[in-house]
């Protein structure tokens, strides 16, 4: 078995519902964040690290996100034509080649561990990576390139982690540490979205994970967990212990939740201000926002 992470599945399944109405006809994966599509942060951060093969777990009403991927020879004839180059670059950088994307169906929404088994097919017997692309991050180095690096000595299977505040901990995946060895600690246990007073931690699992083929076995046998669904956290824990081990990674950058209004904001905000062509024109009026804010006080 190879130990270099050349694969990635992208989990697209769900419905978006908290973006309705824009969800009703757009994908929550293809809105966009400033200017680019919320996909393409994940697959810019997967290029970064090595991945060249990306497998999006899609279901119906998903073929927006299909095309998004695919050429548009008129719109780059358009584009050429007018000799407006740094826009056909940018299009052209969006662009995957035929067969390093492939598409696979999730006919019931049964969790993120249903849909990552769903890929088994195309991953073989080789290490792979997840990745949310609801999670964005910011940051130097792109976090999956981090984990790739760090995953080179560690081996097993490793999930990225930040630190969450206490009464947050029922709201994720929480590691209870074996032992901390800083920017890395192995793994004892996992528990999915714990009561708060019964989390072993408050270092939480975000949407980034490398993983062994071990775990597509294991999630053959898995059964429903927790909210009545079959948990990738429950598959990762079978191997606590075992021969290959669990490991967290914290990661240098900052975590954006675009699977909520108020993180899809801060998102855009942030981004925004790291715009050279943006960032002045935006500061400028948020500090006219909280002036205005201040004297109607």
């Amino acid at each position: 078995m190879s130990n270099k992470v050349t694969k990635a599945i992208f989990p697209v399944a769900g419905l978006g519902t908290r973006f309705l109405p824009a969800t009703k006809s757009v994908p929550k994966e293809i809105m966009t964040l400033v200017d680019r599509p919320l996909v393409q942060y994940a697959i810019d951060e997967a290029r970064a690290a090595g991945i060249k093969e990306f497998i999006f777990v899609t279901s119906r009403g998903k073929g927006a996100l299909e095309d998004y991927f695919d050429h548009a020879p008129q719109l780059e004839q358009e584009l050429k034509a007018k000799e407006k180059d740094d826009l056909l670059d940018i299009l052209k950088s969006t662009n995957m080649d035929s067969g390093e994307i492939a598409y696979v169906r999730q006919h019931k929404a049964l969790g993120l561990g249903h849909a990552v088994w769903c890929a088994r097919r195309l991953i073989g017997d080789e290490p792979f990576a997840v990745m949310l692309p609801d999670d964005v991050i910011s940051g130097g180095t792109p976090c999956l390139q981090q984990m790739v690096e760090a995953y080179e000595t560690s081996g097993g299977n490793m999930v990225a982690a930040m630190e969450v505040p206490r009464e947050k901990t029922s709201s994720y995946g929480i590691l209870d540490v074996a032992e901390d060895m800083g920017s890395l600690v192995s793994v004892k246990g996992m528990v999915e979205k714990p009561k708060v007073d019964d989390a072993p931690s408050n270092l939480a699992v975000i949407g980034r994970y490398i993983l062994s083929p071990q775990i597509l076995k294991n999630l053959n046998r898995m059964k429903e967990g927790a909210g009545g669904e079959i948990q990738l956290t429950d598959a990762i824990a079978q191997e606590i212990g075992g021969s290959e081990g669990v490991y967290g990674l914290r990661f240098n950058g900052r975590r954006f939740d675009c699977g909520s209004k108020a993180g899809f904001l801060q998102a855009t905000v942030a981004f925004g201000l790291e715009r050279e062509d943006l960032g002045g024109d935006l500061r400028r009026y948020l500090h006219e926002v909280v002036a205005a804010d201040k004297a109607a006080e």
